[in-house]
């Protein structure tokens, strides 16, 4: 429904053109009010278009997939995987050869058209891989890779925005703390987080090239960083992805 809403939003693809089915039909009502065409038929989504996107919970990929092995068809679907810890192989041997499938990690951000999605690929040549790529530009910026990092960028990039709200609302009680009211400290915060993220986008500067842009002799920033530095700052943050990274390993 987020892909559907950023697509909409963009401008990039009219409603008309995109059927989204779910066996909750009603939950859908709004984006049918806005011209999508809803289905309880998952059959009809293969009928309607050649871009399918798999959006379903990772113990729910066999029962539909199996379902729809025979309506699959080699040189016209293209099936757009979002599903955690499923792999391209996996997808593969549920549906017919040679059907191109890519597999997309986006993050929660994708609901405001600013995800980080990651994309691997299977039997897809260049022309389909753009359009996918185009797609997912439409909701934030994207990076091919290999499929083998596909954990690691589930949590570079999906957990790591839990980690860095985890960061935020510490910049916020910090804040507090040294005198501004709750509303106030989290838009500074916030936005201060935001600018530095654009910083580097924009720019294509190592972090460290700007931490020494506000990093002067003796200044506050520098005592903050270090003494951070000394409570563990960046090797807590380390070992936090490590463990998540294991955690997926372990599953």
């Amino acid at each position: 429904m987020a892909i559907a809403e950023g697509l909409i939003q963009s401008g990039f693809i009219s409603p008309g053109q995109i059927m989204i089915t779910r066996r909750s039909i009603e939950k859908l009502h709004a984006l049918e009010g806005k011209g999508v065409i809803v289905s309880a038929n998952n059959e009809d989504a293969l009928n309607f278009a050649s871009l399918v996107i798999l959006a379903v919970k990772p113990f729910q990929v066999e029962e539909v997939l199996q379902k729809l092995n025979d309506k699959f068809k080699k040189g016209k679907h293209t099936l757009v995987s979002v599903v955690t810890g499923v792999s391209i192989q996996h997808i593969a041997r549920l549906l017919p050869e040679q059907v191109s499938i890519v597999r997309a990690m986006p993050n929660t951000a994708i609901a405001i058209r600013e995800s980080m999605t990651c994309l691997s690929t299977k039997d897809v040549n260049t022309e389909q891989f753009q359009a996918i790529s185009e797609i997912f530009n439409q909701l934030g910026s994207t990076v091919k890779i290999d499929e083998k990092l596909m954990d690691a960028a589930t949590v570079l990039g999906a957990c790591g925005t839990a980690f860095a709200m985890r960061y935020i609302r510490a910049n916020i009680q910090g804040g507090i703390e040294i005198g501004f009211d709750a509303a106030t400290a989290s838009l500074i915060a916030a936005q201060t987080v935001k600018g530095a993220a654009e910083l580097l986008l924009k720019k294509q500067t190592h972090p460290e090239q700007e931490i020494d842009k506000v990093t002067t002799p003796k200044g506050c920033t520098i005592a903050g960083l270090n003494e951070m530095e000394h409570r563990g700052f960046s090797s807590s943050l380390i070992k936090g992805l490590v463990a998540s990274y294991q955690k997926i390993g372990q599953d």
